[in-house]
């Protein structure tokens, strides 16, 4: 039998939204969860630009957020929902399942995190125990980070290193974060030998991997 969460009246629908960058998976998984008695999907979104107006709007119960979004990231749209609202419980649903993400997600105020290859019926028991105040996460993946650590990467060198994604060179990363080259090639350096990497599309390689970015 399923658990009522705290604070819901017998008979009512937990609202949730979906925001999923893939069209076929964003669909499938709206499909699947309307098929329980007591899930609603109240809106879905394919880029992150969106998730907080929405939320807003629509006041789901559950917003289940992909990571890796358009425009932006849902890790950043948790941490802005923990703020905006407060209510709203928010399950990281991802493909990729790094010790890096799930601690970024747990520091936003996310109140679960799992991987995509689980079953739908995993899924809709974690909408609910989420909203009796439980925190969900993948046992796999919450043992991995215990042992990975914390990143070892300043926010900085975070912001100077995702800004050099698309092959920026040292003027383009100082011009648009507002640092002096001196500055940036600072950052680089410290980011590159913190990941244990020759060049800093290494790093930018490694620090990805561990869902550091």
């Amino acid at each position: 039998m399923n658990e009522m969460p705290r604070g819901r009246r017998p008979g009512t629908c937990i609202r949730v939204l979906l925001a999923e960058d893939q069209g076929m998976m964003r669909g499938a998984l709206a499909l699947l969860l309307g098929m329980e008695e007591d899930i609603e999907v109240v809106a879905q979104l394919g880029a992150g630009d969106g998730i907080v107006d929405a939320v807003l709007t629509h006041r789901p119960d559950v917003a289940l957020l992909d990571i890796e979004l358009p425009g932006r990231n849902g890790l950043d749209a948790a941490a802005e929902l923990r703020d905006e609202a407060p209510d709203c419980r928010v399950l990281i649903l991802t493909t990729f399942g790094r010790p890096g993400y799930l601690r970024r997600a747990m520091e936003a105020g996310a109140a679960g995190f799992l991987v995509k290859d689980g079953p739908v019926e995993e899924l809709a028991a974690a909408i609910r125990r989420v909203l009796t105040g439980e925190t969900v996460v993948d046992p796999a993946l919450a043992a991995a980070a215990l042992s990975a650590g914390p990143s070892p990467l300043t926010a900085r060198e975070c912001e100077v290193l995702q800004a050099s994604v698309d092959g920026a060179t040292v003027a383009d990363i100082a011009g648009r974060l507002h640092l002096s080259e001196s500055t940036v090639r600072n950052y680089l350096s410290s980011a590159i030998g913190k990941t244990g990497t020759r060049n800093r599309a290494e790093a930018v390689r490694e620090a990805r991997q561990q869902g550091w970015l």
